[in-house]
């Protein structure tokens, strides 16, 4: 029974980890000099220039959702 327990808590740890990553890490769509993510949109060519992502309703819906779920993750 205890480790049943433990392999839950040790699960339980694991998602929590990578919900805080996949909140936190840029990078998500890597395309050549092209990189996107949830917050913002960045191309590397001779400059470096990085833009807040669109303000589209589904991607402010996913970035509330993503915060609500950390958030509650941690409650």
């Amino acid at each position: 029974m205890l480790l049943l327990l433990l392999g839950i808590i040790v699960l339980h740890v694991t998602v929590l980890v990578l919900l805080f990553v996949s909140t936190i890490v840029s990078q998500w769509l890597v395309n050549g000099g092209h990189t996107a993510d949830l917050w913002q949109n960045c191309t590397s060519g001779t400059v470096f220039h990085c833009l807040a992502s669109s303000s589209s309703e589904w991607l402010q819906s996913v970035q509330a959702m993503m915060i609500l779920s950390v958030i509650f993750s941690v409650l």
